[in-house]
């Protein structure tokens, strides 16, 4: 079975205050977008991708893509109006009940062993599954004035992250349902859930940091470090017990 990535990454990022839309600027000597899609490559080298991108955009370089089978999609108003353009390309070639994967192209830290973890989950699952953490701090209601209305209880509350993964002629489905009744869609499990479905939460790190304001592009740079530092030094580990065996 094919798996499909899907990775949004026509947005202009204004929150950023940058020159250039955030997933071009520099980190760690690359940009954003290649970070990105370096990360899912390692974990998915045989997925194809659609990569979803601003049609007036004179930033990307094509070199930046390590995937031999990919195309290029032009991004919509909105982010469901987006993911949908690039589900219509996989109309004619893509199985109903295929898999399809979706990631912020602002998002390059994800851990590989978590998109190992979310696509290990979907042995058993119809449905479809996402990346998600359980909000540790205190959650505040605000009302109209900007004050505390109450305390949320953090039970059961989740931070939403990605990659989400959802079967194609569903996830079209969902998107197409939310577009016609003019449903808000931040992502695509609150699709799925208005119809009635409720994915599957996989427990991923919490270093799978969404850029969006300027002070991310630094954190994001110590996060990618600490990541290099603790691969190194497990293959390092392994090396010496290799030796002691």
């Amino acid at each position: 079975m094919t798996l499909w990535l899907i990775v949004p990454a026509a947005g202009r990022g204004q929150r950023m205050q940058a020159d250039r839309p955030k997933q071009y600027l520099s980190l760690q000597g690359k940009s954003v977008l290649s970070r990105t899609l370096e990360r899912l490559h390692q974990a998915f080298p045989d997925a194809v991708l659609r990569l979803c991108l601003a049609s007036d955009d004179d930033y990307f370089d094509p070199d930046d893509v390590p995937f031999e089978e990919w195309q290029r999609v032009g991004g919509g108003d909105e982010r469901a109006d987006t993911v949908g353009r690039a589900l219509a390309t996989l109309a004619e070639k893509a199985a109903d009940d295929d898999w399809v994967l979706v990631h912020d192209a602002a998002r390059p830290c994800v851990r590989i062993e978590d998109l190992h973890a979310l696509r290990a989950s979907l042995e058993d699952e119809a449905i479809g599954a996402l990346l998600a953490t359980p909000a540790a701090d205190t959650m505040k209601r605000a009302d109209a004035r900007g004050r505390i209305s109450h305390t949320e209880p953090r039970d059961g509350l989740w931070h939403a992250l990605t990659p989400q993964v959802f079967r194609f002629d569903l996830l079209r489905q969902a998107l197409d349902a939310a577009l016609a009744t003019g449903m808000t869609v931040t992502d695509e499990a609150s699709a799925i859930e208005a119809m009635g479905l409720s994915p599957r939460l996989v427990a991923g790190s919490r270093d799978n940091l969404k850029i969006t304001h300027p002070e991310d592009l630094a954190m994001a740079a110590r996060i990618l470090a600490v990541q290099a530092e603790s691969a190194t030094g497990s293959a390092s580990a392994v090396a010496d017990q290799g030796v002691e065996a």
